[in-house]
Formats: C-alpha cells, sequence, structure tokens
C-alpha cells in the first residue's frame, strides 16, 4: 500500500513538473530605464551588458556620445541613450551616474561596435508578461520606435528597433 502512495505522489509531482515546463516564459526583451523611462530592445538586437567601464571621451563628437570603450578587447562607441532621445540634458563630464548604469552592446549582426549606455536594467521580460498597449501613439515617430507595450502593473514600455537606430543617418554621424 506504501509502494501505491508513493507511486502515486512520484506522478502527481511529475505531472506538475511537465505542466510547470509548458508554461515557463520565453523572454523575448531586455527591458531598461533611461531617466525614469521603460525601453524593450529585442534579445536578436541586443548582445552584451556590461558593468560600467572607463569612457575615453571623444572629441568634437555630439553631446550623446559619452566617448569609446574598451569591451572584452574591442573598441565600442558609446552611446548615451538617454541624452540621444532627448530624455536628459547633455552635461559635461556627466560620466556614468549610478552603479546600476550599464553598457548594453548592439548585435554583431548590426556590424557596428556600439554600446547603449542606460542607467538601469530591469530584466528579462515576454511577450505574454507585456501585450500591446491598447492605446498606441499616433502622429510622426521615428522609425526605430516601435510599439508601445504595457505590463500587468499599467506601466508603458517603448520597444527600441536597435536595427532602425543603428542606420538612422544622425546616428551613424557622431562629429558635432
Amino acid at each position: 500500500m506504501a509502494n501505491k502512495t508513493a507511486l502515486r505522489e512520484l506522478q502527481q509531482r511529475l505531472a506538475e513538473r511537465m505542466a510547470a515546463r509548458e508554461t515557463t516564459l520565453i523572454a523575448n526583451w531586455l527591458a531598461v530605464e533611461c531617466a525614469g523611462v521603460g525601453l524593450l530592445f529585442s534579445l536578436k538586437q541586443a548582445s552584451e551588458i556590461f558593468a560600467p567601464v572607463p569612457i575615453k571621451p571623444v572629441p568634437y563628437a555630439k553631446p550623446w556620445l559619452a566617448g569609446v570603450a574598451n569591451l572584452r578587447g574591442g573598441l565600442f562607441t558609446v552611446v548615451d541613450l538617454a541624452i540621444y532621445l532627448g530624455l536628459r540634458d547633455a552635461a559635461p563630464g556627466r560620466g556614468i551616474a549610478s552603479p546600476q548604469t550599464r553598457l548594453v552592446s548592439l548585435s554583431a549582426e548590426l556590424n557596428l561596435n556600439c554600446a547603449l549606455l542606460v542607467d538601469r536594467l530591469a530584466g528579462l521580460r515576454s511577450d505574454e508578461q507585456l501585450p500591446l498597449a491598447p492605446e498606441q501613439p499616433a502622429g510622426p515617430r521615428p522609425r526605430f520606435a516601435g510599439a508601445l507595450r504595457r505590463d500587468e502593473t499599467g506601466r508603458h514600455w517603448q520597444v527600441i528597433n536597435l536595427e532602425a537606430l543603428a542606420r538612422q543617418e544622425n546616428f551613424l554621424h557622431i562629429v558635432a
């Protein structure tokens, strides 16, 4: 009798594990914050996340170009995304503001050694966690601004198409 009970318990645990695996969410997005605004990067277009490293300024560059940095032995331009998007004014010598600041490199498939300086990582998200927001912005928008999504708390998250961003003429011309 004890064997039958043990077998039933084992079967029940296995069934619960299988059900849990079926409901596992697959992450599609890297959620970040810039100047308090929630942004989403596709995991297909973002590559690695780096802790803050020394950034060397580039003379005569546009204010949003923070400089260049050595990431895993490669030279990457670093774009302060909040300044580029107009969410924050450029402050001379601002540097990395907090220990939460991170650099997110673009995918190698985009053929651009570039990392985006973001204020904070907010984690990985799935499409199920972030359905499309019922109200989408109207009017002209940059090509890199994708759909607006909303989480369970009602917070809006703006999708940023990193490939479209990397192909924008203004993004490619860094000289002031």
